[in-house]
């Protein structure tokens, strides 16, 4: 490697790996994890939930077939801080390709490293756990670059819905042909999710994370629901007012990962940060209601605490996680709400959990018949 292509990637505990540059040349830092998908790296980059974080993709292949803008996008930007892979092409053999991942990263200021042993790498995050790690590709001093990591925040107590969240409210459905209004809080929200939703008759109000439970319900939703997002449950207390707001209305509720948590924490059951989180799309989960099982695509670094969950008189367990049994999905006794950790709409992922926005609209259509 000449000294021009190098890059050094140096995680919190002092351990450190050099490989090739990729993308944007500079440095990047945030919350370094892996995601065990064999496909959908465009997907996985776009996703909000992974604001903050360094991306290890443990398939050996990226980039090899390119990038489709728009189309295979579930945010109008990359939201990932870094990317680290074992291999990285520079060229891509996809004919409906729009660039290349290289082009890509570039235009969005995206830093990578390559030529790593990402399954070592794997390994030692299983061991011991996420944590941060800072990437650079102009700064190949060990030193100078675990300097430069110390200023970066743990993502444990991070507050970051309310970033990526959009500014001002938009529309997603035809108005004139649908059967509900749903009012979808964004604390990350993917196109992905907006899209089932509108497919299946909801005309959606995608509010900001922080807009007031009066603005609402001026709108006039017939149900609500709650996305996926980025950072620490537990620092989101507006969010779990507004959450008990809703609730009170007797309104259907569906929540999908960060949604989820939420759920839990405006029903007293706390949250806990994980030791290396679920990512990938192959994640096994049982249904307890149906007995039947699915292959899930999960993405979160964050938990509910499985005794609290238990515990909670108004509470039903749904899902529960086959390879560890923590808890995939609630439901309120009292109430139509119900949410899932995993991500149903699988973009990327298999689409054994569809059902759950049928779920919703069935809900729905109870409500307002």
């Amino acid at each position: 490697m000449s000294q021009s292509k190098q890059a050094l990637l140096v995680l919190e505990d002092g351990t450190s790996y050099r490989g090739s540059h990729v993308g944007q040349e500079g440095t990047t830092g945030g919350e370094i994890c892996f995601n065990t998908g064999m496909t959908g790296y465009q997907e996985i980059y776009t996703d909000p939930s992974y604001f903050g974080q360094i991306i290890v993709n443990t398939t050996s292949h990226i980039g090899n077939y390119g990038v489709r803008l728009l189309e295979e996008e579930e945010s109008a930007s990359i939201k990932i801080s870094g990317l680290v892979c074992n291999s990285f092409s520079h060229g891509y053999s996809r004919q409906q390709a729009d660039t290349s991942l290289q082009a890509y990263f570039e235009s969005a200021n995206i830093v990578g490293i390559s030529d790593i042993d990402t399954r070592h790498l794997v390994r030692h995050i299983r061991e011991k756990g996420a944590m941060n790690a800072i990437i650079s590709s102009e700064i190949l001093d060990e030193k100078e670059l675990r300097d430069e990591l110390g200023k970066i925040p743990s993502m444990a107590g991070l507050e970051l819905s309310s970033v990526v969240s959009t500014k001002e409210a938009y529309y997603v459905g035809d108005e004139a042909t649908a059967k509900w209004r749903v009012a979808v809080m964004d604390y990350g929200v993917k196109k992905s999710i907006l899209n089932h939703l509108a497919s299946r008759g909801c005309f959606c109000k995608v509010f900001p994370a922080r807009t007031a439970t009066s603005e609402i319900l001026a709108w006039g939703p017939d149900g609500y629901f709650i996305s996926n997002g980025p950072g620490d449950p537990a620092s989101m207390d507006y969010a779990v007012v507004t959450m008990n707001d809703l609730l009170a209305t007797g309104r259907p509720l569906f929540g999908i990962c960060l949604g989820h948590q939420l759920l839990a924490l405006a029903s007293g059951i706390g949250t806990y940060k994980m030791h290396n989180g679920h990512r990938g799309l192959n994640h096994p989960v049982k249904n307890l209601i149906t007995g039947r099982s699915e292959v899930t695509s999960q993405n979160h670094g964050f938990g509910v605490i499985a005794d609290d969950v238990y515990a909670a008189e108004n509470v039903e367990v749904t899902h529960v996680n086959l390879n560890d049994k923590t808890v995939e999905g609630i439901r309120l006794k009292d109430k139509p709400a119900f949410s899932v950790q995993y991500h149903p709409e699988a973009s990327p992922g298999p689409h054994d959990s569809h059902y759950l926005f049928d779920n919703f609209t069935d809900l729905l259509a109870a409500y307002t018949k």
